[in-house]
């Protein structure tokens, strides 16, 4: 992999982004992408239930609408969550990204943090200090249990197939 001028200098080098328990899913087919684990290529559609007060729950009684929002990520943000399963570092995720898309994500280290930054405003992302160790399901598919996600309508041809190394079950408690 090439070296990228800047990037162990970066105030996330050596930090560990991790996808939070988020409900997600692949959709559509494979696009470019570097042949390792975890990583499909795919595009990324996030969904969260909306949280209503009591003046909007009345307006969706009444006007209705969906209980939920879904954020489709671009090619360049998908792979980015896919990566970020915790065990690879800004620096290697960096690399990655910069090999799979050249000048189209340049510059890398500075749009590889906005995208991690956008994440984690959106409490998608965590950014961890060392390796994540299984502490939460980070796969597709799983909704968190502060989330009451209606059932998906077959038609959307979401995958939340998970790959072989994606955890998708939560930690049995001891």
């Amino acid at each position: 992999m090439v070296e990228l001028p800047g990037v162990e200098e970066h105030e996330l080098a050596d930090k560990y982004p991790v996808r939070l328990p988020v409900w997600w899913a692949r959709r559509g087919s494979a696009g470019v992408h570097p042949e390792i684990a975890g990583v499909s290529g795919r595009h990324v559609i996030l969904r969260f239930e909306k949280k209503f007060n009591r003046l909007e729950r009345l307006a969706h009684r009444l006007l209705g609408g969906t209980k939920e929002i879904r954020r489709p990520l671009d090619d360049l943000n998908s792979l980015l969550w896919e990566l970020s399963d915790g065990n690879r570092s800004f620096a290697e995720i960096c690399r990655i990204l910069d090999s799979t898309f050249h000048e189209r994500v340049a510059p890398v280290q500075e749009r590889t943090a906005l995208g991690l930054r956008n994440l984690k405003i959106l409490n998608c992302i965590a950014i961890l200090d060392e390796p994540f160790t299984d502490g939460w399901p980070t796969g597709p598919g799983v909704t968190p249990p502060n989330q009451n996600l209606p059932p998906l309508d077959e038609e959307l041809d979401f995958d939340t197939e998970p790959l072989e190394c994606e955890v998708c079950d939560w930690p049995e408690e001891e």
